[in-house]
């Protein structure tokens, strides 16, 4: 009786939500929980647009979210420790590598806020800024950013970091970047886990360097094929390549040996013309010679 009237005090709009997660849950092989802070409402309906016709983007209250994982299962339900902060679920039909890879390409440029902690080292670049001499000569110097009037422009005097890397961002330096262009965030939706079969896939596991597997699969196929090569082991690949060495080996052999078979005897004969050669030259450089001492001892 007391859960019928609890249930009762849920909104039937909550309930169908709640519903509709189950449902897509059962109509896609994977979902994955992604964070989406920092994010404004514009932005989601772009990345709404984006992933249309690959993914879909459910965006609920974390406790409605959380009902529906728990209700669909206690393996789904394992999913809800990764629902914190600003989350939302995604569903889609491809694999966890390439939802992994399409979400980090809604990544974009993102200005930073006053107070905010720095990711990473922040810098301006030396060059010129487009902007006349004015009070934001003032407001860049007065942010750490050496400026000076170069060709009637403010310009950047030197690279330099303004903001090291988990320092806080004053106020002066957001509004100096913001004017600049100079964006340090890359905001998007950031992949938490995903549920495939049974199995939570995280970043560290989705995160896949393929230019490095690339090139990691191209080494590898060179290096077994000098394998099969140099170890005479004849595969479908190599064999052509096993049979010219092979030839190119017997081929230097009768040649050192000096054997008189059909391959090899025209490459002797050159050989023996090339000595020949030589030996005369060197004969006729010391008969010279000599003519030249007897000449000069007349």
């Amino acid at each position: 009786m007391t859960e019928s009237r609890g249930a009762e005090k849920i909104p039937q709009w909550k309930m169908d939500e709640v519903d509709n997660v189950k449902d897509l849950i059962k109509s896609y092989k994977i979902f994955g929980v992604v964070s989406f802070e920092g994010i404004m409402a514009s932005q989601i309906q772009t990345m709404r647009r984006d992933l249309k016709g690959t993914a879909v983007l459910k965006v609920l209250r974390n406790t409605l979210n959380a009902k529906a994982l728990n209700e669909s299962g206690d393996e789904i339900s394992e999913m809800t420790q990764y629902i914190e902060g600003q989350s939302a679920l995604i569903f889609t039909n491809d694999n966890p590598f390439k939802l992994y890879k399409n979400l980090s390409k809604t990544k974009t440029p993102s200005p930073i806020k006053a107070g905010a902690i720095a990711p990473a080292d922040i810098s301006v670049t030396k060059g010129p800024t487009g902007f006349p001499p004015g009070p934001l000569l003032g407001e860049f110097q007065s942010a750490g950013i050496p400026t000076a009037v170069e060709a009637g422009k403010i310009a950047i005097k030197e690279s330099k970091v303004v903001c090291k890397a988990g320092e806080k961002v004053s106020p002066k330096l957001a509004a100096a970047l913001n004017k600049l262009e100079i964006y340090p965030l890359e905001v998007g939706l950031n992949l938490r886990a995903v549920f495939e079969n049974g199995t939570i896939y995280l970043p560290s596991v989705l995160a896949v360097d393929e230019d490095k597997i690339f090139a990691d699969l191209v080494a590898a196929a060179q290096q077994a094929n000098n394998l099969s090569v140099n170890a005479a082991i004849p595969t479908a690949d190599t064999i052509e390549a096993i049979l010219q060495k092979a030839h190119r080996e017997a081929v230097n052999l009768g040649v050192e040996a000096v054997i008189l078979e059909e391959t090899v005897v025209e490459i002797l004969i050159g050989k023996a013309n090339v000595e020949m050669v030589s030996v005369a030259k060197t004969v006729a450089v010391k008969d010279a010679n000599a003519v030249d001492d007897e000449l000069k001892n007349l």
